[in-house]
């Protein structure tokens, strides 16, 4: 038996069968660092038009999660797409480093600021944590195949970052944006500082819900404006009493009204030996909470009745009168609201109505000042209780019990929140229009998804005034002077800014605090006080559409793209859009795109409690970080993305089946020159001509879908070309001719260059997604070229369409094969067969169907993978199974022809050449001459 392995062309290439991405991908990177590969796809693209996407600054503080993970990915997937597509698409990475989690992590470690440490360097301190934070986050990101700038990032801390931070201000301030106001916002007393609204979260809270009698003070004065006599009507001798309801027990030392709405319907019950007033419309509730026998109704009165009556406050000797609200609603409660300016924006509103102020009886950090009755030196959170013990022992407790509900927490600390009024900075939204300068730009957005619109409208429809100074010691210093008795800004602040701006460019924040006022105002330093607050975070991240945008040279203003989690309409997207109408009148980004949050495989939210949360870290160590990449592009990232071990174990495997095919494609190509051996268009065989032109097909599918942002229907066809069209299809059928044919014959070359042309499309359609796997590709295909992948656009595939079979035919075809499949299957199972190419086809075909497929002659086999087919009449069948294809019948049967030792196919005409007695005719030909013909296949 002659050995005839030398003659066929078996598959060779350096791209590997085993990927080993935890292992390789390492290496990878440092290659690329070595390459400076980032710098070298920035200078492919000198000059060509820019694509900006702009990062929101995750906040410099602990490892990355996973949501991180897939927000970096998905920009990175975006930028490297959009370089493909021809743009010069710079991406500069970012972090927010100012703020309370720093502080509190440094006072774990040197103690409290301006107590245990010198303010400045406590500053210090946190710069340099901060920038440990960075580092460890930047390594993971760099991990995950992202490119940047990693080596000059914005971080919000830098001297120029934080001067421009201030000059920002300057200009909101100049435009008549900012101003100083007294009342109460969201504070921290875990933190001792105002938090603005983005910085607020909602979690379950078990509360105290009691509701409490303010008795009136004067009955006659009552009995009057409701219309009974003293003594008349049952009002008898008892002392009636209105009735409020309050979840926050805490705010009733600083009690001073109680509100009632001048258009509801009051009525004075007597239960018992109470006489309680309360809103009509919630009488029934309030009865059955309270558990009260059932009421008799005295009298009904509107609400304006009781204007300006004189109340007791519960347990202080002192009285609070009765106001009118429209804040009042028969939502819950009893109609009539206890009312405390400092502790509410609704109760500070009407307050400011009858003239009412503040008390500011809770100092910063939550604890009653010395001279508040009965709760001087308590915290605010631990005196309920002894609250509830003065109501019952005065005698004004109605009803007390637990209410489980949702109230605000602070999302950097987790803990409640109080309202407390206080003197802050705020970004007007009403003085010089500002609002409604934000809510018209909205209208020359893209919100992607659509949604994004309507979502980013309500957070402004319900957006107040924005507190931006914060009681802190890390963050960017609010740099103005205010008059001492006027509190007016001062007149030259424009210059003053600018000043203090170049100061902080050499010396960081402490340029401010360490500053003489006296060498830079003269003599009005007497006459102006500096301001000690600090900006809110959000503020800093909000204007880096200025301090990063407009400063950087390869950036511009506005972006085209921001992209980050749906959370962020709230958050950053809201901050930008705000500040940057505030300074440029526009909006700061050209389209919005929003992510939703990762969540386990049953829907949960990942918590470490719950024992399902997803570390990139692990993911990539163990599986690689293209199998990460993988994921996020395969998921569709508008809604929740559910990832488990399970999950990426799916992904990996969908990797191989790619990686698999990929690595066919090159093997076939181990042998090819592309400078030499790539065939014209007009010389291609048939089914390569319309793999060819399937190819660009594709790749008008997936460039569009990547301008659209829809990497999970890339995903999709990804997948189904490498399983359908290529495997499950053109490969199977070539695979024969690439292996028989010489090795530089048409036939085979045809392939290759088919082949050749798939896989320079296809790495370019998978290098945004699977970085690592394209890099490594790219170095194995066959011919070289100077720039990295990251760098090239997408291919320029040949134009096959006059050469390649047409798409309907090859259709046809696959059907067909279809059909047969599952004929030579029921022959394998009884027995009968075993391979296809020791089966003989025959298809019994209506005359049109007959006609088309003899145009293929004896490559028709080839395309059905058996060893013979014949074509009968469909009116001739027998013992032929029907088929799902009208005019078609498929009979097979175990072939008695001889197998050729070479090509594995059975023919007569084996033995028919002495020579090469094991052969069959055509395998005769491809040893001994240049080669079969191939037309179709």
């Amino acid at each position: 038996m002659t050995d005839y392995k030398a003659t066929l062309n078996l598959p060779k290439t350096s791209f590997a069968m085993k990927a080993n991405l935890a292992q390789r991908e390492p290496q990878t990177l440092k290659r690329w660092q070595d390459e400076d590969l980032y710098q070298a796809v920035r200078k492919a693209r000198a000059g060509a038009p820019k694509f900006i996407l702009h990062d929101g600054p995750p906040y410099a503080n602990g490892d990355i999660h996973i949501g991180h993970a897939v927000n970096k990915i998905l920009k990175d997937i975006i930028i490297k797409s959009k370089t493909l597509s021809g743009f010069d698409a710079p991406y500069v990475p970012g972090w927010d480093c100012h703020g309370l989690p720093i502080e509190h992590n440094v006072e774990k470690k040197v103690g409290k600021a301006g107590v245990k440490v010198e303010y400045s360097t406590f500053r210090k301190k946190c710069r340099e944590y901060a920038a440990k934070q960075v580092a460890g986050q930047k390594k993971d990101f760099i991990r995950l195949g992202v490119l940047g700038e990693w080596d000059t990032p914005y971080l919000t801390m830098d001297y120029k970052t934080e001067a421009d931070t201030i000059r920002a201000l300057g200009k909101i301030a100049k435009n008549g944006h900012l101003q100083k106001g007294f009342k109460p916002v969201y504070w921290s007393v875990v933190g001792g500082s105002a938090l603005a609204e983005a910085e607020v979260e909602y979690h379950d809270k078990t509360s105290n819900a009691i509701d409490v009698k303010f008795p009136v003070a004067d009955v006659d004065d009552f009995s009057k404006r409701v219309g009974l006599a003293n003594g008349e009507g049952g009002l008898g001798e008892s002392t009636p009493g209105v009735v409020i309801w309050t979840t926050t027990p805490w705010t009733l030392p600083a009690n001073q009204a109680v509100s009632l709405n001048s258009e509801l319907d009051y009525v004075l019950i007597a239960t018992g030996s109470e006489q309680l007033i309360v809103a009509e419309a919630l009488l029934d509730s309030f009865t059955k909470r309270a558990g009260l026998e059932e009421p008799k109704v005295i009298a009904t009165f509107k609400g304006e009745a009781l204007e300006h009556l004189v109340l007791k406050h519960p347990f202080i000797d002192k009285t609070v009168p009765v106001i009118l609200g429209d804040h009042v609603t028969t939502d819950a409660g009893t109609g009539c609201v206890h009312t405390a300016p400092d502790h509410g924006v609704d109760d500070f509103n009407v307050g400011k109505k009858y003239d009412i102020g503040t008390l500011n009886i809770v100092s910063e950090n939550g604890i009653y000042r010395d001279d508040v009755p009965f709760v001087a030196g308590e915290h605010v959170y631990k005196v309920d209780d002894q609250i509830l013990q003065l109501l019952e022992d005065k005698g004004c407790l109605i009803h007390a019990a637990k209410l489980h509900h949702s109230y605000p927490h602070c999302w950097r600390t987790k803990t409640p929140l109080i309202f407390r009024a206080t003197p802050q900075w705020f970004v007007s939204m009403q003085q010089n229009g500002l609002l409604d300068g934000v809510r018209a730009a909205v209208d020359d957005v893209e919100w992607l998804p659509s949604w994004g619109e309507s979502r980013i409208r309500s957070m402004l429809d319900a957006s107040p005034d924005w507190c931006v100074s914060r009681q802190r010691t890390w963050g960017v210093p609010i740099t103005l002077f205010i008059h001492k008795e006027t509190g007016e800004l001062h007149p030259n602040t424009e210059n003053l800014v600018e000043e203090v701006a170049l100061q902080v460019e050499k010396e960081g924040m402490d340029a401010w605090f360490n500053l003489d006022e006296k060498a830079l105002l003269g003599d009005d330093a007497e006459l102006y006080s500096k301001v000690t607050d600090t900006l809110d975070v959000w503020f800093d991240s909000g204007v880096t559409h200025f301090s990063v945008l407009e400063q950087r040279e390869n950036l511009h203003y506005p972006a085209d793209l921001y992209l980050e989690g749906s959370d962020q309409h709230r958050g950053w997207f809201q901050s930008s859009l705000k500040t940057a109408i505030a300074i440029h009148g526009t909006a700061p980004y050209k389209q919005v795109l929003t992510h939703g949050f990762t969540v386990d495989q049953n829907g949960h939210k990942m918590s470490k409690s719950l024992g399902n949360v997803m570390s990139p870290q692990k993911v990539f160590n163990d599986l690689g970080a293209d199998i990460l990449r993988l994921w996020v592009a395969a998921t569709d990232f508008s809604g929740d993305m559910s990832v488990s071990d399970t999950i990426l174990n799916r992904t990996a495997d969908s990797y191989r089946r790619i990686r698999n095919t990929i690595r066919y494609l090159m093997a076939n190509l181990g042998d090819f020159n592309p400078e030499e051996d790539l065939l014209a268009p007009e010389q291609l065989v048939a089914l390569d001509a319309w793999a060819v032109e399937r190819t660009a097909q594709m790749q008008k599918a997936i460039v569009e879908h990547y301008e659209r942002y829809e990497l999970h229907q890339i995903y999709q066809k990804l997948h189904n070309f490498c399983i359908v069209d290529l495997g499950g299809f053109y490969l199977d059928i070539t695979k024969d001719r690439v292996y028989t044919t010489p090795a530089k014959s048409l036939a085979r070359r045809s392939a290759q260059t088919a082949q050749y042309h798939i896989i320079q499309a296809f790495v370019r359609w998978i290098a945004p997604i699977l970085s690592f796997t394209a890099d490594e590709i790219w170095d194995a295909i066959p011919g070289k070229s100077e720039l990295p992948v990251f760098a090239e656009t997408w291919y320029a595939l040949p134009d096959c369409k006059s050469s390649a079979l047409a798409n309907e035919r090859v259709e046809l075809l696959a059907e067909i094969k279809g059909e047969l499949n599952k004929v030579l299957e029921q022959k394998r199972n009884n027995g009968e067969v075993g391979k296809s190419l020791e089966a003989e086809a025959t298809l019994y075909c209506a005359s049109e169907l007959q006609t088309v497929l003899a145009e293929l002659g004896e490559e028709l086999r080839f395309m059905l993978l058996v060893s013979k087919v014949t074509l009968a009449d469909e009116g001739d069948a027998t013992d032929a199974a029907d088929t799902s294809i009208d005019g078609l019948k498929i009979a097979v049967n175990k072939t008695a022809a001889a197998k050729c030792v070479r090509c594995w196919h059975h023919s007569d005409s084996v033995g028919s050449n002495s020579d090469h007695p094991e052969l069959c005719g055509r395998c005769v030909t491809n040893v001994t001459t240049d080669g079969e013909e191939r037309q179709y296949a």
